[in-house]
């Protein structure tokens, strides 16, 4: 299997030859017992566990209100209390996902000392599955506010709280878009209209912005008896927490702008897209980037060159935005935000990691590369990487990294990357993997890893 691997590359070895016996010598051992593999299942990750603890604080709240504070008396439904958590948990959900805090939380996780415990930095490099919070905070804040919309109708409807015609409106507009959000964020209707959910998302969060806002005031100046309105408004913990919203929601709008891009197409596959407008991200970061900046932005991961200016993103032909960048190749694109931190971040907290990335899962392996700040290994699976990414980028990656495994898909079949990335564990003496792949591979990698008890990271799509 891996003598048939030198003759890949004219230039010079595409990597280190390992002796077969040795090879023969690994051997993927088995599972963890079956309790601790099962805990490791993608249907347990710590993005689910923490949506479940975003559930069950909410119920244990939902359970005092009922029982101790009586937000549910014969007096009427306490409706400003079931308005405050339903937009703590939205507040939360889309403050989680801002640019500046997303960096903050990896900041944080990824300074922890590579002397600790590897269980300690084990669990500090699933900082990126922040999105749990993001998903849990919009369902439970969802229920909230259908409740609030509930306990609104039966107050409106006895008369025991004052509600004006124009927040009873506003309420379930904004009630019915909320649904509407969350039903096109669901795993099926997600992949199957990703384009129309990306547009629900984008346009239907501005417009729920827009509506609590007008739903806000008027439902203050409801509620505000005889205090002043402006008085009101400011004493109320909903304006401050959409305040907040916001301005987390204008802060990438500031810094919009149109840049110039420098496009070599190596192949009919990928486009190298080179940036130079005076912004060198760090490694590990990624860039949103747009033709139609109303309709439609694309995340991929940076490529930074120590000691250059700029960087370059590598994008391959996944879909109509992709495959037009590619046959276009236009002049200027957009650019919106900071450059946020992603899943590589992790490789900090580790002495020695294993890359495994397939087809253009180069582009965000490549700046660690480059780098070299963490000692590491690649396993790269693609189609004739030199003719689909160009001689350019196969030398530089081979420069710094000259034992790196290059498995040609198209001579030699599509490979058993668990059994590559254990393989390349133990050679390397690695601490952790990190995969950059599709969903099926990274998901089936991460957990063969983890079932083994060898700690792997992957991007998560639920997010």
């Amino acid at each position: 299997m891996l003598e048939s691997l030198e003759q890949y590359g004219q230039h010079k070895p595409a990597h280190k030859k390992i002796d077969p016996e040795q090879k023969r010598a690994i051997e993927l051992p088995p599972r963890n017992v079956w309790w601790r593999s099962m805990w490791r299942h993608h249907s347990l990750y710590h993005y689910h566990r923490l949506v479940f603890i975003m559930v069950a604080i909410n119920v244990y709240v939902l359970y005092l209100a009922i029982s101790q504070w009586g937000w549910f008396s014969s007096a009427g439904p306490n409706l400003v209390g079931m308005s405050n958590m339903a937009i703590i948990n939205i507040g939360a959900a889309i403050l989680i996902r801002q640019q500046y805090v997303i960096n903050l939380l990896f900041k944080i996780a990824t300074s922890v000392p590579t002397s600790w415990p590897l269980r300690i930095r084990q669990l500090a490099g699933k900082v990126y599955h922040f999105g749990g919070i993001h998903k849990g905070g919009n369902m439970v804040g969802t229920v909230w506010f259908a409740m609030f919309v509930v306990s609104m109708i039966y107050s409106f409807a006895a008369g025991v709280n004052q509600i004006s015609a124009a927040t009873f409106v506003a309420t379930n507009m904004i009630l019915l878009l909320l649904v509407f959000m969350i039903v096109m964020a669901l795993p099926g209707p997600r992949q199957k209209y990703h384009d129309y959910f990306e547009l629900s998302h984008r346009f239907g969060g501005w417009t729920a912005l827009l509506l609590f806002w007008v739903q806000t005031l008027f439902f203050i100046n409801d509620q505000r008896g005889a205090t002043p309105f402006g008085e009101a408004v400011f004493g109320t913990f909903g304006f401050w927490m959409l305040v907040a919203i916001t301005i987390s929601i204008i802060i990438p709008w500031l810094r919009l702008k149109k840049v110039p891009v420098d496009i070599t197409v190596p192949s009919n596959h990928v486009a190298l897209v080179n940036f130079d407008y005076g912004v060198t991200p760090f490694a590990g970061s990624s860039t949103t980037v747009s033709r139609n900046p109303l309709l439609e932005w694309h995340s991929f991961a940076n490529v930074p060159a120590p000691g250059k200016t700029g960087f370059r993103l590598t994008i391959s032909r996944a879909g109509d935005w992709t495959g037009a960048l590619i046959d276009d190749q236009p002049s200027h694109v957009w650019v919106k935000g900071i450059p946020t931190a992603g899943v590589g971040n992790v490789d900090k907290l580790f002495k020695r990691v294993v890359w495994i990335a397939t087809g253009s899962g180069i582009g965000p392996t490549l700046p660690h590369l480059l780098t070299q700040d963490t000692p590491a290994r690649l396993v790269w699976s693609t189609r004739n990487a030199r003719q689909t990414y160009g001689d350019d980028l196969v030398e530089e990656i081979l420069e710094v990294e000259p034992d790196a495994l290059i498995w040609d898909t198209n001579e030699l079949g599509r490979p058993d990357l668990v059994k590559l990335a254990y393989e390349a564990v133990v050679d390397f003496d690695a601490e952790a993997v990190i995969v950059i792949s599709n969903e099926k591979l990274t998901r089936m990698v991460v957990y063969e890893m983890e079932a083994r008890g060898i700690p792997a990271y992957g991007a998560i799509w639920d997010s």
